[in-house]
Formats: C-alpha cells, structure tokens, sequence
C-alpha cells in the first residue's frame, strides 16, 4: 500500500490549493516544497506587489491631496518601508497557509521533489522518499532567459529582485508591456522615477481589448509613463549601477540611459531536474500538456499551474488543482473555460477582464454588438475623483449572450465576480439592465454598458 494517495510538488496556489481540496475529500496527502510555503505567488509574485501597489495609490493619493482640500509640507517617501510592509503581509498569508495544510491533515515536506518513477517522489538529499497512487506537479515557471536580455540580477532584473529592491532607481527601463511590467511601470512612476516601457507588440496589455490598452497609453502619458510600442530591445549594456538600451522602432534605432532594466516578458515551465524524462512525461515549449483533467500522458501523473503553460494566474492554477484533486478522488468537475478566466492588472487604473474581446468575437463568427460606459459619467468615479476608464461588454448580437466584458478604471477588479456569475448563469444583457445596483457604485457601470448595448442606457 502507497504512503499516500496524492503527492503534490510544488506549494504556489496551485499547490497548496490542491493539497487542502485533497485532505478535506480525505485523501492521504503530501506537499513536497524546496523553497518557502505558498510559492513564487505568496512569496516573490501576486502578494507582494499587490502591497508595493498600494503604497503607490497613497502616494498617488499624496501628490493630489491639494485636491481635496489637505495641504502639507516636508512629504517623504520612504520605499524602504514600502518593502518592508509587503515583507509583513506575505508572512502573515504564509503563516496562515501553513495552518491550512495542517489543519487539514495534509503532510508537509521540505525539500526539492522529483519523479523516481511515476508513484515515487524522492525528496532530494535527504534520502527520503514518498509512495503514491497519485502525482500532481505544481513546480510553477520563471521569466525565460533572453539572449539580448541577459539578466544579472544586478542592472537587469527581474520581478523577483525588484520586489526586494529598497531604494527606487532614477531611470528604469520595462521590458514588457504585459500585466507585470505595467504594474511596476506605475509603482516606480508614482515614487518618482522616469519610467520607459519597451512592449514588442503594437500597444500595452496586448491581450486586453484595444479600447483598453487606448485607454492605459492615455493614462500613463498623462502620468509621465513613457510607452514605446511596436519596439524591441536590440542590446544592453550594463556597467557598475547604469545600462544603456538600444531599441529598434520603425526602421530607426535609439538608446535609452537607466540604471535599471525591468525584464518583464517570456516565460518558461519549472520542468527541469524533476524527473520527467525519467518518467516519460511529455513536455512541449519548455511546458507540460494536460487534459481537461490535468492528467499528463502519463497515468496518475497530473500537472496544475504555470508549469502547464495554459494562463499563468494564480486563480486559474487553484482551480487546475481542483478539478485535478477531484478527478483523483472520482467527482468528475466539470472542464475549466479558459476563455471565461478573469483576468486582472493592479496598476492604476486598474484592468479588469473576462472572454472574449471585440475583436475574438468577431473572429470567431459571432454578430457582435458592444455596450460602453465612461466613468466619468459614474457618480462614484466623481466622488473618487477618479474618472478615467470605462466598461465595456461584447455581447452576441443575436441573443444578447454575454461575450466578454473589459474595464479600466478605479476598483474595476472588484467588478469581476458579478460579471463572471452572469456568464455562468447565462445572463443576456436584459437581465444585467434589469438588475438593481446600488447607488453610487463603481457597479452601477455593469449596468449602464449592458444596457447601452441595447441603446437604452440611462446616464449617457
């Protein structure tokens, strides 16, 4: 008989997330974890520069208090303890997950897992090893390294080093116009450096709808942002402190001074010295594919999180390691749309999306019609003082089905799960019009742009 009937390795929210789904259906469980409980995302990701996030916003706050009617001197801004802060809240989520394991009876191992063979994981150099009916491989992806990009840590960083960075640089260069890059790009802005952001494709947040990332350019210019789009990085040369970057856009070259390089692109699978081969799990672009039931080609052996390749977000990692956990313990849940995943940046103003953009949905054969809603027709926004952004729904012109829905603007992140339970019930945008918000809320846009799409908005 197995030690146990799960073994998971890797303890991101892919992970731990699974391990507690199994302990609370019963099943014996492990976590094997070789760095700290809760993974790049706790640790070095999501968690801790939510928290340098909004140390940006009360700065943001400070430079226009002159607005609402406060009037100091002497302001400084201490970074420093801006890390610090962050340093605290991932201790305390940390700490919390570490009682979830336990409480839920779940066997908590340290050390780097690999595969011995497809029911044996072998916990390295300690000599111990662990039977099992099942494996879940959670081991998370890192930034890819780049030949033009070499970082070293130093000059050219990555996320991981500016999270631990205690003095803001003067001239910061971001490679990548994604949700990372952009989030930092605001963070450094708002502490006063000057900010470059280098993004290969044709705006920012490509994969947002381009209304969206319109409006972000738009913001971050007004914010002293520097966007140059459709460029690439050709070279970098780093010395002691300062780099100079050569980028290509157009047919011409520049070079950009900084003392600072934020790489914030590519990305690769965590899939090295653990044991695949050894196994014959197949790996495919430096990633592992899975079934709906994270099931790899191999039996019993299952992949959740980043190191799939499918999105890398930490809630879709917890929910691969859901549905994985109960497929092992015989459910059968139902297979995850990864179109219909939200998706959510934290710079200010805030992203938030879900399905299709106007643009997918005319690609895949749907009559589209849109429904908008500008915050600064929002009471709240006014109130906020915060008015830039809108909402957005796609909507299939046939029906009224809800397509995809794409906001920018305050809090908009916190819009996301009324808009997800209406696509899971089926919602049209009738009953999204029909639906009381209270008022003055950010919601109360939901409602608007869904009835605009029917041309029978309110306040426009």
């Amino acid at each position: 008989m197995a030690d146990f009937d799960v073994v998971v390795v890797g303890s991101g929210p892919g992970g731990y997330v699974a391990a507690i789904r199994a302990g609370q259906l019963g099943l014996r469980t492990a976590i094997v974890e070789r760095a700290e409980v809760g993974g790049v995302c706790l640790n070095w990701g999501c968690i801790p520069s939510k928290a340098l996030l909004r140390n940006a916003e009360v700065v943001g706050l400070v430079q226009h208090a002159e607005d609402y009617g406060i009037a100091f001197d002497n302001v400084r801004y201490d970074f420093g303890k801006a890390i610090d802060r962050s340093r605290q809240v991932v201790e305390r989520l940390t700490t919390g997950v570490a009682f979830l394991l336990k409480k839920n009876g779940v066997v908590y191992v340290e050390g780097h897992g690999g595969l011995k063979d497809s029911r044996t994981v072998e916990v390295r150099g300690s000599g111990r090893t662990l039977t099992t009916d099942n494996v879940i491989i959670a081991t998370g992806a890192r930034f890819r390294d780049l030949p033009n990009l070499p970082i070293d840590g130093n000059v050219v960083i990555t996320s991981r080093e500016a999270l631990a960075l205690r003095e803001v640089p003067k001239r910061v260069v971001v490679v990548g116009g994604g949700a990372t890059g952009v989030e930092f790009a605001y963070v450094y802005s708002k502490y006063g450096a000057e900010v470059t952001i280098v993004e290969l494709l044709p705006r920012l947040t490509p994969l947002e709808d381009r209304d969206v990332s319109v409006q972000l350019e738009r913001s971050f210019a007004r914010g002293g942002i520097r966007s140059m789009t459709g460029s690439r990085v050709e070279s970098v040369e780093a010395a002691s402190g300062s780099a100079r970057v050569t980028v290509s856009s157009a047919g011409s070259e520049s070079v950009i001074e900084c003392d600072r390089i934020l790489v914030a692109v590519g990305s690769q699978g965590n899939i090295e010295d653990i044991g695949l081969e050894d196994v014959g799990v197949a790996t495919e672009r430096g990633f592992i594919p899975v079934d709906d039931r994270m099931a790899t080609n191999v039996p019993g052996v299952y992949a959740i999180g980043d190191v799939t390749g499918k999105m890398l977000l930490a809630h879709v990692a917890s929910a691969q390691g859901v549905a994985a956990v109960e497929d092992i313990a015989g459910l059968e849940p139902p297979a995850l749309d990864y179109d219909m995943m939200p998706r959510a940046t934290y710079c200010r103003p805030q992203i938030a999306s879900f399905g299709l953009t106007e643009a997918q949905a005319k690609e895949r054969g749907y009559t589209v019609k849109t429904g908008r809603f500008p915050m600064m027709a929002s009471g709240k926004a006014l109130a906020l003082g915060e008015t830039e952004g809108m909402v957005k729904v796609v909507v299939d012109a046939e029906v009224g089905d809800l397509l995809g829905a794409h906001m920018i603007g305050a809090e908009v992140t916190e819009l996301l799960g009324e808009l997800g339970m209406a696509r899971l019930l089926e919602s049209t945008t009738k009953e999204l019009g029909w639906l009381v918000h209270p008022h003055p809320t950010i919601s109360e846009a939901i409602k608007e742009a869904a009835l605009a799409a029917d041309g029978e908005a309110i306040h426009i």
